[in-house]
């Protein structure tokens, strides 16, 4: 594939174009060491390093085209200099047009929110697919292509490597792509260029403030995805959250809403709701499905939601929903032969937290002890530290604070900062563990028949990061490895 990208580029900030205007582009790229000939380089002024000290080095490698906000003091003739406003921005768009706009070749939905992104992306994917459609799937688990399967780096990955997913969808002939929009996303640009035709907002809580800086800024970078949808496209929120419909005001799609608890477009009504599933009451229709708790009940009614607007038949929606199993890592339930439940959730937020051990604490009857194993990840959000660690104690009898990824932070000092959450009758509940395999066996030995432990912050990771490494952990293979040892 090669392009003339200064030329079709729809990007508005480029300010000016020195040197030959339709020199060819073979490839794009972010990472200087990946420059090779007729390569357009995007000189990005990260929060750490700025890629304008490796120009001459990609101008060496043989770059035909390089983006850059400030030009360098020597611009050989043979090399075009693409001045532009802001890089970063500009990769989207650059891409876009490099890839020859494939996101506008099938149908884009976006799901953004702290909580139920990947499992309503996931359950869209699966429930398109089984309606006899091929489609696209980008999320915080992995990419897929109708039936191929990449490794996911990002929930959403960089804007060059997005629109070449993209491009092998369109190639692929993909009807529909469900992906996940993180606020980071968003704020730097990795979603710029892309045709939506729809985005679900599910909910908003405490999270990524180290990068935001405030709840404020977080509100904003989600309000920024609808507020650049276009006309003929949907905008579906979550009423129930409180900043559902603030994310609506500016944008120029259709607007919707769904909710469990407040008049919205889209409702239904929990009627049972256990370790086996939900019974959940739809339009006038009472169908089972195989999800538990309330806030799979909201992602279940998201999917019916987007599903309806893409207008599929409400009865094959239903049906095909009720056939459908959870998502990796998402409120896994595992049984012991001796009757213990172990329970494997992604929570890593607060109110992801508190929404799963309600759900097991509305399920089970009060003769059960609920164990939870939590931990917080290091280089991240340190406020929610003590947050999460008062919402454990809270809502279970006894829980072990151990290890998540503590990244490049010592384990201990992430422990000492959730134990500050804990108030005086909290400390007799907890034990701290800092290996997290031991953790989860100490839970598992103090746990009688009929006992549930909860481990959660991990969920479908098979890795833990200790100081820039990744080492091979599956909470799931953990747990299950310690049941057949009891």
């Amino acid at each position: 594939m090669s392009k003339n990208l200064v030329n079709i580029s729809t990007y508005k900030g480029i300010l000016a174009v020195h040197g030959k205007p339709d020199r060819e582009v073979v490839s794009l790229e972010l990472d200087s060491r990946k420059v090779g000939e007729g390569t357009m380089f995007f000189a990005v002024k990260g929060s750490s390093v700025d890629a304008h000290q490796f120009i001459p080095d990609v101008i060496s490698k043989g770059a035909s085209v390089i983006v850059c906000s400030s030009l360098p003091d020597e611009m050989p003739e043979h090399v075009t200099f693409v001045e532009v406003d802001d890089v970063q921005q500009s990769v989207g768009f650059f891409a876009s047009a490099f890839y020859d706009e494939p996101s506008s070749k099938f149908k884009l939905i976006g799901i953004t929110g702290t909580n139920g992104k990947t499992t309503t992306a996931t359950m869209l994917f699966n429930l398109f697919s089984d309606l006899g459609n091929t489609c696209g799937l980008v999320s915080t688990v992995d990419y897929r292509i109708a039936g191929k399967v990449y490794s996911s780096s990002h929930t959403t990955p960089d804007p060059i490597r997005l629109n070449a997913l993209m491009a092998e969808m369109a190639e692929a002939d993909c009807s529909y792509c469900f992906m996940e929009v993180s606020s980071h996303a968003v704020v730097q640009g990795r979603i710029n260029g892309l045709h939506f035709d729809g985005a679900v907002f599910t909910n908003i809580t405490h999270d990524h403030l180290d990068y935001h800086g405030t709840f404020d800024n977080y509100i904003k970078a989600k309000k920024l995805f609808f507020d650049n949808l276009p006309h003929e496209a949907f905008a579906l929120v979550n009423k129930d959250d409180r900043n559902g419909m603030v994310l609506l005001q500016n944008t120029k799609a259709s607007r919707y809403s769904y909710a469990l608890k407040t008049a919205a477009d889209f409702t239904c009504k929990i009627m049972e709701c256990d370790f086996e599933g939900l019974l959940l009451k739809i339009d006038q229709d009472e169908v089972w499905f195989n999800l538990i708790g309330k806030f799979n009940a909201y992602n279940l009614l998201a999917v019916y939601s987007v599903a309806f607007l893409l207008e599929v038949d409400r009865q094959d929606i239903l049906m095909h929903l009720s056939k459908q199993k959870g998502v990796n890592g998402r409120f896994e339930v595992y049984r012991s032969s001796k009757g213990i439940i172990g329970v494997v959730d992604y929570a890593h937020t607060p109110d992801a937290l508190e929404n799963v051990l309600s759900t097991i604490n509305d399920i089970r009857s009060t003769n059960e002890q609920l164990v939870t194993v939590v931990g917080c990840g290091g280089n991240r959000d340190k406020e929610k530290r003590p947050v999460m660690a008062n919402v454990a104690c809270r809502k279970s009898d006894k829980v072990i604070l151990t290890s998540d990824n503590p990244r490049d932070e010592e384990p201990e000092t992430i422990l000492a900062e959730m134990m500050s959450g804990i108030d005086a009758a909290g400390y007799k509940k907890v034990l701290k563990i800092t290996d997290r395999k031991e953790a989860i066996r100490a839970a598992v030995l103090m746990s009688q028949p009929k006992d549930i432990i909860l481990i959660a912050g991990k969920g479908h990771e098979t890795y833990q990061e200790i100081k820039g490494v990744k080492h091979p952990f599956d909470d799931r293979i953990i747990l299950l490895e310690i049941f057949k040892d009891i």
